[in-house]
């Protein structure tokens, strides 16, 4: 009841007109931003559009405005509200209208609902170091999505302080029909009106103020499911009623009206990861972190029947009074084994099961775990959108790799910020590469923050690719941004 009291008296306050402005604005931020970039190659430097959102373009010589009005939640409260509208207009982007984001949120105590398109990064990642996570990373566009759990660490009665808990469960709709039919080629595969699933539950273990090892785990899981596929001249209708929202949530076999795959395996296409960590709190406020992601997307990958070969194995270390280098991230990726390279679905014939060659980010009716070209997981595994012959697809999905991430303040206004990636990459299982190509990604970033110009900030960044996968590029990238409050 108190919940539904507070809203009738939200409503009753928007209805005076002396006093909703004022109410409306509290709290009231807004941003204001503008990007160009300038590149020579075939393609935009590739730290320059991985991990932005979806907010960038592959396409050499782009830029962007961008202005967002945003209210954050009130932590202090048993009730709050928050919202964002969060718009774009691009040149050489996917599209040129962008409704980047556009959401409201709820919170009563511990829980919370999120409904609308709103910016999400990896839960266990850091999203200006790390290369990304498995499952999800923030290279993609959000998806609008209603989204219900309990967003913060919630600690567990009983146990002093030393369990707390945290997790998720929504459903969307992906948004890329159009750009599916505008990019493919004729005849070739893409999907509509599909649907999206994701929940995730994680347990903190560790009491900072008694002991300062905290151990965190969980488990993450996302699902495309629904819709209508095109492949050549056919039509797959997967059916969306209430009962497959069920089975995606615990993953079931298809109804008879499924193609027969989805009846013997399970219905839709289904991902997720193991995501543990241990954060160190060393004296005067320095922190190690290293942590480890399992990516799976079968069963036999998901409890460990093929063993954890396919991982993101990191460590995030952070040095708070050092100005030269105040974080460091180091990361290993390896998605090449995949199970191994044979899949074989059990017959009466012959009744054995073999469950390899997973075909990462790959489904075999939906075009993969992409939106808008870009792909929802680790960026380093090359996106759909740079395929020129017009399919939606990895075609390299198998790879090996490291990463870097290092930042600093050496001023007091001044931030810089380096990334360098290096992979090989062998294809996938059913189209290997001839050769094994390999691939460097550099990024170098100074962001000035002038103390006389409060609200302001400008980036300078230059990006260089060297490798076989995109080829040789180099290009620049300056961004101007004005955040601020509304009085």
């Amino acid at each position: 009841m108190k919940i539904v009291s507070n809203l009738i008296l939200l409503g009753s306050m928007c209805m005076l007109p002396l006093t909703s402005y004022a109410q409306f604005t509290k709290g009231l931020s807004y941003r204001a931003e503008t990007g160009v970039s300038f590149s020579g190659g075939e393609y935009t430097p590739f730290w320059l559009t991985a991990n932005k959102q979806g907010l960038s373009s592959i396409e050499k010589n782009n830029g962007y405005l961008r202005a967002g009005v945003f209210r954050e939640l009130e932590n202090d409260k048993p009730f709050s509200y928050a919202f964002g509208a969060d718009l774009a207009v691009a040149y050489n982007f996917t599209s040129t209208f962008v409704v980047q984001q556009l959401y409201a949120d709820l919170k009563y105590r511990c829980l919370g609902l999120s409904i609308g398109s709103k910016e999400r990064y990896s839960e266990f990642n850091n999203p200006l170091l790390s290369s990304g996570g498995l499952t999800f990373s923030g290279n993609a566009r959000p998806i609008p999505q209603v989204r219900i759990g309990i967003p913060e660490y919630t600690l567990v009665p009983g146990t002093k302080g030393w369990l707390a808990f945290k997790g998720h469960i929504a459903y969307g709709m992906f948004t890329d029909d159009g750009w599916q039919k505008d990019f493919v080629v004729p005849g070739g595969k893409h999907t509509e009106h599909v649907l999206y699933h994701s929940k995730d539950l994680y347990v903190k273990i560790g009491n900072k103020e008694k002991f300062p090892l905290i151990f965190e785990g969980g488990l993450e899981m996302a699902a495309q499911f629904g819709g209508n596929a095109f492949i050549g001249d056919g039509k797959i209708d997967m059916p969306n009623r209430i009962k497959d929202f069920f089975k995606v949530f615990i993953p079931s076999g298809g109804s008879s009206d499924t193609p027969m795959g989805e009846q013997t395996n399970i219905y839709g296409n289904h991902l997720g990861s193991w995501n543990f960590s241990l954060t160190w709190y060393a004296p005067n406020d320095w922190m190690v972190r290293p942590y480890y992601e399992h990516y799976f997307e079968d069963h036999s990958q998901m409890f460990g029947e093929y063993g954890w070969k396919d991982c993101l194995a990191g460590i995030e270390i952070t040095l708070p009074k050092n100005p030269v280098v105040s974080s460091f991230v180091y990361e290993y990726i390896s998605t090449k084994d995949q199970t191994g390279p044979v899949y074989w679905d059990h017959t009466p014939e012959i009744p054995e099961q073999v469950s390899g060659a997973d075909n990462y980010y790959n489904h075999g009716i939906y075009t993969g775990w992409q939106h808008w070209g870009m792909g929802i997981g680790n960026p380093l595994v090359m996106s759909p959108i740079y395929n020129d012959d017009g399919e939606i697809i990895f075609k390299s999905n198998r790879l090996q790799g490291h990463h870097f991430g290092i930042m600093g303040n050496p001023c007091a206004d001044l931030q810089y910020r380096i990334l360098l990636s290096v992979t090989r990459n062998w294809g996938t299982y059913s189209l290997p590469f001839y050769e094994i190509k390999k691939n460097g990604n550099a990024l170098a970033e100074l962001k000035y923050t002038p103390h006389q110009l409060k609200g302001w900030d400008f980036t300078a960044s230059l990006g260089i690719d060297r490798g076989a996968m995109l080829g040789k590029s180099a290009g620049g990238m300056l961004t101007i941004r004005k955040t601020g409050w509304i009085r």
